[in-house]
């Protein structure tokens, strides 16, 4: 096994099933998107390049988009279980008092096993992360916090609206509900970061004891504010070589148990505007196997 990948894991967790994650757009919005921060959210981000439902000018009911994506699921993959996922911005920023009736409407199907929250590390207080872990009681649990770097000055810079310490706060108190598995988001390529610095992130995630981990290739989507400083010669891009090479060497470094559940981010559509690799992202996971090979390598092969 070349690394651990997300697929491998489901597989072992439900053998007797396909298992796929349904993403969705509950309606949600980020703490420094709202109108009276005014600060205009994370330059990199624009939810449209990655997030289907957020592209509708009305969203569906969510009722809707789990039926929707579940005919296409088993039609196309022949999947017959699956992961519930709020995807799109902050899946956590409500009292739980919403977000219960919330979770409850989307689980109530009897194929899905399994729920995943994307969130950001100040966004968890102790009675949401109470009432994530009731649902770990019955259906596969994971929390996945966006932290893109761990370093403060990369954080300030892209306007992330959060410290590292944010972060480690988060995964000790989820920690502490034990049957809640933690993912973590990170992006390689960050401006001023280099080997070193994105090497680092990694090394500080590992050691926080976490599940799973999300590589994503820092990219120009459209309607952001890094797409201004990109067209101002201010950015510079990783290119798909120096990209392989790096998540490999990262998948080196990665305790052998960690999922790794993402390996690379958007790579075409009509926000993107850079890089365009020209390749898809099975092509480019293909890369990062062979890649592998040619080294004889694979994940845990550095982990100490």
């Amino acid at each position: 096994m070349l690394f651990y990948s997300f697929k491998k894991y489901l597989k072992e967790k439900f053998p007797a099933h396909r298992v796929y994650k349904i993403s969705l757009d509950a309606g949600f919005s980020c703490p420094h998107r709202t109108p009276s921060t005014r600060v205009g959210g994370c330059i990199y981000c624009e939810n449209r390049s990655f997030s289907p439902y957020t592209r509708l000018e009305k969203r569906p009911p969510l009722e809707e988009q789990i039926q929707k994506s579940m005919e296409f699921y088993r039609k196309r993959y022949k999947a017959d279980k699956f992961i519930i996922y709020f995807q799109a911005y902050t899946n956590t920023l409500a009292p739980i008092e919403h977000l219960r009736p919330l979770y409850d409407s989307a689980l109530v199907h009897p194929d899905i096993v399994g729920l995943a929250i994307g969130t950001r590390p100040d966004c968890v207080p102790d009675s949401v992360l109470d009432l994530i872990s009731e649902y770990a009681k019955k259906y596969l649990v994971w929390l996945e916090y966006g932290l893109q770097s761990a370093h403060d000055k990369t954080l300030d810079f892209i306007n992330r609206g959060h410290k590292y310490s944010d972060y480690e706060s988060a995964i000790k108190r989820t920690k502490e509900r034990k049957n809640i598995s933690i993912a973590t988001h990170l992006i390689l390529g960050l401006p001023g970061e280099g080997k070193r610095e994105m090497i680092e992130s990694v090394e500080k995630v590992i050691a926080l004891g976490i599940d799973g981990i999300k590589l994503h290739h820092l990219y120009i989507a459209r309607n952001t504010r890094l797409a201004e400083l990109y067209e101002q010669n201010l950015i510079t891009l990783l290119t798909l070589s120096e990209y392989i090479q790096l998540v490999c060497d990262i998948i080196e470094m990665l305790p052998p148990e960690m999922v790794v559940i993402r390996v690379t981010g958007e790579l075409s559509g009509e926000y993107l505007i850079a890089p365009k690799w020209g390749v898809n992202k099975n092509q480019a996971i293909q890369m990062i196997e062979k890649e592998l090979s040619s080294r004889a390598s694979y994940q845990g092969k550095n982990y100490s």
